[in-house]
Parts: C-alpha cells; structure tokens; sequence
C-alpha cells in the first residue's frame, strides 16, 4: 500500500495505482477524454491533468503512478486553466455543430466544455480537413468530428484485435481511421459498434435508421412489426434516466404501441426456437462423433452474434464449418414474421415492414446480408440500437417514465427465461444446456436455480461441463458422457480461446463466443457510457427477469412447440432448414478494387 495525499485528504492505495484511480477511490472525479476502464492508460488527451507538489510540471494523472507520500492537488487555479485551455484547443479543431449533432445530449466534450465554464473560445484557428465515411453499413464516421483521443484505437485494437483503425499522418494532420485513409467497407471492420460505443463525441455513430421507420409508420399499406432483443429491457431506462439495470420490459412495449407499431413481438420467441434448432444440432454432432465414430465439426460454435461471424469470416475461416448453421434470433423471427405470422395473419409480406430493435450494430449489417431473405423478401428490413429506440420515443413526445406495464403480442411474443439470458455472457451456452440435459435425461439441470455458476461473470473466457446421465433411450450414447463448453467475450478473448482450441481440438464441445464486452448487454448499440458496474447492474437484471418467469427452459415454450406442430414440423427439418439456417463464406481482410 501506498500513502498519499490528494486534496488535502489522506488516503492509502494499492502501490500500482494511478493518481487517477487513487482519486476515484475517494470520490474525487477527475475528467478525461481519453481513458478507457482496464486498458493501458495513453495520456492523450491530457485532460486529466493535475498538480503533484514538487513537480516542475502538471501530470496526466491517467498514466501517472502514485508514490509514497505524494501530494496532489486536482482543482488548483494552475489545474482549471491548464484543463480549459486544452479543451478549448479541442474545440478549435472540432467541426461539431452542437446544435445538430446527434450526440450534443451525451457529449462528453460539450459536457466538460460546460463544467470547466467555457462560453467562448479563445482560440478560432483554422479546422483539419474533414471527410464523412458512410461506406459501412452499420457506422459513420466523420473525421471532422475526431478529437484524437484514441478511443476507438484501443477497443478496436486491445479488446477486439480487429485493429483497422489507427493514427495515419502525425501532427496537426493527423487523422483516425483505416490505413492509407481506406473506408470502412474496404477494411476488415467487423461492424460491432464499440468503436461508437466509447467515442466521446460524434465522430463515429450508428448509421440512423429512425427515418425510414417514421416513413413505415406514417404509411397506412404498410404492416409494421417489432422484435426486441432481450438486452434492450435492461438498458433502454437509462436513455429516461433511470439507473442502469433498471427492467422496463413493459414500458417498452407500451412505448413502441404509442409509436404506432402495428404488432410489438419479442426476439426472445426466437432465442427460444435457437436452441431448439442448435441444441439438435449439437445434439446430431454429438451423435456423428460416439456412434458413427466420424469427427464430426467439433467444438460446435454459437451463430447468434453477427460481429462474431464477421470475425470469423475474416481472421478464422477455419472455423466456419464448425459454427452452427443456424441463424442469430433476430434473422429467425424475421424470416418467420414474413412466413407463419403473414400467414397466420393474412397479411401480404409484402406489405409487411420487419423493425429490430438491438443493443448491436452488426445486427444491421447482418439484417443486410444477402444470405438473409429466404422468406423471399430482406427478412428484417431495418435496425434500431437501443440509443436509436430511445430517441424515437423522445421525438413521440412521449413520457417514458410515465407509461404503463404492456405485453407482447402473441405468438412471436411469447418466451422463456432462457431466451432471457441471451443478454449476457454465457447466457446463450446455459439456455442451451438446459434444454440439452432435459431432452437427454429427461429432468432438468440440478442446479436449484437452474443456473450454471462458472459461467456467469466478467471473465474473459470462462469453461464449464456437464455429465449426462441417466439418459432417455433416444440418446442413450450419451449416458456418463462429459460435455465440456467454453464461453469467451470480446473479440480479443475468442482470439485466445480459438488459438487454445487449435492445439486441442478435443476439448471442448460446445464453444460460445460473443462480439462485445459483457455479452449483447454491452452491445455496440446501448446507451453510453457501457464500464464494467453498468454491465454487471444490467446482467443482475437479466437474470432478474430469467428468474422471475414461470417457464425457464426453451423447449417448455408453447408457442414454439405450436409453431413445429403447425409449420416447421421438427427441428432441423427441411422447412427449418431452408427459412432458419445459412452458411457463411471466407472474406478476404482488405477488399482490393
């Protein structure tokens, strides 16, 4: 431990901290743009400077390690002026328009301009050349916006290992982004969103579908249909100022009948249909492997999360013929919307419009695929992220907070706590191993809660096993048999597991890897700023709303089971397979024209 003062206060601290980390431990809130949560500190921004008695100079007090007997203080007339005068700095070169940018409600940059009392700028020089980057499907970037401070470079590089973008040029021409001022299309970008997820300012967002759902809407030919991702109840309060974690299932869905959606579905109908088709699909391999004695394409990897797939298309094409066949949830509910429920219904899928709200961005990369419109339409027509969501709701006039608890509409709205879990991190892997153990050994798992501890958690990769005894006649080549399952988070995490894998490709089973930090309650799309205390209050709600239903296994759901009964007839069937499963091709990393 070591003793220092900040502040006039006494405190003792870990000897590895920083002054910044140090501070925060009291309460004392030091500005930054710059510093990510677990990463190494850059210093880039130097806003967080502060004053250290002795010292000829301030300190980025990000990067700065405390010492014993150090004195700091992070407020002095020395420390105010410093501060103003680099954001002010800042935004000589900033071409943000507060007025309009999307992000003038959230900015971190008109925010910290508002706390250090700045009406003015001193400093009116001339602005970097800017350039807005819409080639990508799912993000904007737009360069004039940028403030340097290397954000989006570090989750893109250290937590992701996608790593295209970069610093090119150096000095007051510096500019962030692909090398050799590439666009996004032409790059390796995964489409995940963390890179818009952490940037303080404008610079890179979502690219805005709320326009073309406004359109839908006002149209009086066109049938329009919602599905929610389960993460968005866990996290769309806080864009209403409710604290994170806070469940607002039902006020969502009042909400989004108030918008004048025309059916308000929930993609945890899907969730549970997922692992009906992908724990068959396990189940199958498994089969291939101790009875047919074939090698089978094990481990089998989860297909639910899009930047996963992008990743693996692009940097581990060898594993494409070991991840499920099955599409992500939010593909499956569209190519059923457009099917069984205009069916059901006796509704034109012609006329019908498929909305997605999603804490991901990749979903609208993924909604655009072209490997998604085995309905005979695009089966999901546009995306919103749960930031897009709350704005809508804004724009309605309407008083979130204010509403009362709605349901689902059925069919597509009916689901099990399992679909629930889909949120978090592990979550995909549990919901299915609940269904698995039951269907193989006729009772479900012997947890008392139905949960599987070592899966849970902000772990980076997490692993877990399961021993399937006393199995039903149908599986009985299972009986004694261990299955063994990975769970990994973050791009960067997968990258080491895949690696782990290669050198022991029979370790595992089942391997579920998801795109970004936390699980999709993390998502690329949900409302910032997303640190490790935000995921964990949004993950506790998950599994609030898990436990809190009267089904918890995917194959209790009733309206799957009608759904097979009526159309699909069973799983991996020749129905399920032309309108639920698809399979995915090697990318090259940089496209050449």
């Amino acid at each position: 431990m070591c003793r220092l003062t900040i502040n006039g206060k006494e405190l003792h601290v870990a000897d590895n901290s920083t002054i910044l980390q140090a501070a925060a431990s009291v309460g004392i809130s030091i500005p930054t743009l710059c510093y990510l949560e677990g990463l190494t500190p850059m210093g880039a921004c130097r806003v967080c400077l502060v004053e250290i008695e002795g010292a000829p100079t301030l300190s980025a007090s990000c990067s700065t390690p405390v010492r014993e007997g150090m004195v700091v203080q992070t407020n002095s007339k020395r420390v105010r002026e410093a501060r103003k005068t680099v954001v002010e700095l800042l935004l000589s070169e900033h071409d943000g328009d507060c007025q309009l940018c999307e992000r003038s409600d959230d900015c971190e940059l008109r925010q910290l301009a508002d706390e250090l009392g700045i009406r003015s700028n001193r400093y009116e020089g001339a602005k970097p050349f800017s350039t807005v980057d819409n080639s990508s499907v799912a993000l904007v970037r737009n360069n004039g916006k940028c403030i340097k401070c290397r954000r989006c470079v570090q989750v893109c590089s250290d937590i992701q290992h996608v790593g295209v973008l970069s610093a090119q040029y150096r000095g007051y021409h510096t500019t962030i982004g692909p090398a050799f001022t590439n666009t996004l299309d032409s790059v390796a970008c995964v489409q995940c969103g963390q890179c818009a997820a952490v940037c303080p300012v404008g610079a890179i967002v979502e690219t805005n579908h709320i326009e073309p759902v406004l359109a839908a809407l006002d149209n009086p030919k066109t049938h329009v249909v919602v599905q929610t991702a389960p993460a968005i109840r866990a996290a769309l309060g806080e864009c209403f100022g409710l604290p994170p974690g806070t469940l607002v299932t039902g006020k969502m869905v009042s909400a989004l009948r108030e918008l004048g959606f025309d059916a308000v579905f929930d993609t945890d109908f899907t969730a549970d249909l997922t692992i009906m088709e992908e724990g068959t699909e396990l189940l199958t391999r498994l089969r291939n492997k101790f009875v047919l004695g074939q090698p089978g394409r094990l481990p089998q990897f989860t297909s639910c999360s899009p930047g996963w797939i992008n990743y693996a298309e692009h940097y581990f094409p060898d594993t494409l013929d070991k991840i499920s066949t099955c599409k992500s949830p939010q593909q499956m509910f569209g190519a059923l919307a457009k099917t069984y429920y205009a069916q059901k219904a006796g509704i034109d899928p012609a006329n019908m419009v498929v909305v997605s709200v999603m804490p991901c961005t990749a979903k609208k990369f993924e909604a655009a695929r072209p490997e998604m419109r085995s309905s005979g339409f695009q089966d999901v027509d546009y995306v919103l992220t749960t930031r897009e969501l709350g704005d809508l709701i804004k724009m309605g006039g309407i008083d979130f907070n204010a509403l009362p608890e709605g349901t689902m509409d059925a069919p597509l709205g009916i689901s099990t706590g399992a679909a629930d879990i889909f949120a978090n991190t592990g979550g995909v892997m549990e919901a299915a191993l609940r269904t698995v153990h039951a269907v193989t050994t006729g009772r479900s798992l012997g947890t008392e809660d139905l949960h599987i501890a070592p899966l849970a958690g902000l772990e980076g990769i997490k692993t877990a096993s399961v021993v399937l005894t006393g199995t039903v006649d149908a599986w009985s080549f299972l009986e004694g048999k261990e299955v063994k399952v990975a769970v990994a988070h973050g791009l960067g995490n997968a990258a080491t597991l895949i690696d782990h894998i290669r050198s022991n490709p029979d370790e595992f089973q089942f391997v579920e890897i998801m795109t970004c930090p936390g699980g999709c309650i993390g998502g690329g799309g949900q409302p910032r700023f997303t640190t490790d205390e935000v995921r964990k209050a949004r993950i506790a709600a998950i599994y609030k709303e898990d436990e809190g239903r009267e089904l918890r296994q995917s194959h209790e759901n009733p309206a799957v089971q009608a759904l097979y009964k009526e159309f699909l007839g069973k799983p991996l069937g020749e129905k399920s397979h032309h309108l639920l499963h698809t399979d995915y091709a090697a990318k090259p990393r940089v496209n050449t024209p």
